[in-house]
């Protein structure tokens, strides 16, 4: 019994999850997806942007395996999901303590910090130590200026735009493809929140004219 169950641990990954929002705290939320409740961790910039309860809520997921357990860590945006996965990959640091870490600071401001070494401010996020703040900065300084520089490329004009592409690419989409759906869909009226915006410029990619855009 432990071997399937522990071989079936290995197989799963969840990469998006989209369902009803049944429970919400700072840390983890309830979602139940065709009757399944998934417990989900997530940042406070994700908690902060979710919905009501018993609202639809879309998240891309983070599947994290161990011998006995099954977690899954969720993101309202690729970027922040993507953050994500970069911290993790510095040593020391797990799954636990970049959710932390992306409590304690902002997207916008976490890359930066990283970037330019400052130990002061990156301590000051509860759970990183000095120790562990000067591994981040010597391992992800690189790739965080890598990431800044790709990101300074032209983009759409707000950064919930730039989500909603990402979000696209990361689902397959041509990222050209996407932003003239985006284009579009703002033409027409853009919805104010990242889930009715990629919603739409979802639904601009299904008609017919744009179904070839995945190819």
């Amino acid at each position: 019994m432990f071997i399937c169950v522990h071989l079936w641990l290995n197989l799963v990954v969840i990469a998006q999850l989209r369902g009803t929002l049944i429970d919400k705290r700072p840390n983890h939320v309830l979602i139940d997806v065709a009757g399944v409740g998934y417990l989900v961790h997530i940042p406070l910039s994700t908690f902060y942007t979710l919905g009501d309860l018993h609202s639809e809520v879309t998240l891309l997921i983070y599947t994290h395996v161990r011998e006995d357990q099954l977690s899954l860590y969720g993101f309202l945006t690729a970027r922040e999901k993507h953050l994500f996965e970069l911290l993790i990959s510095a040593s020391g640091v797990g799954p636990t303590l970049a959710t932390k870490i992306l409590s304690g600071m902002s997207v916008e401001e976490l890359g930066p910090a990283i970037r330019r070494g400052d130990l002061g401010r990156l301590t000051s996020i509860p759970g990183v130590g000095r120790k562990t703040a000067e591994r981040m900065i010597v391992e992800l300084r690189d790739k965080l200026a890598a990431l800044a520089a790709h990101e300074a490329a032209p983009e759409p004009t707000t950064g919930l735009e730039a989500d909603v592409v990402s979000a696209l690419v990361n689902l397959g989409y041509d990222r050209r493809a996407a932003e003239r759906a985006l284009d579009t869909t703002r033409r027409d009226g853009a919805p104010a929140t990242f889930e009715s915006l990629l919603r739409a410029t979802l639904q601009q990619l299904a008609k017919p004219a744009s179904r070839a855009a995945k190819m």
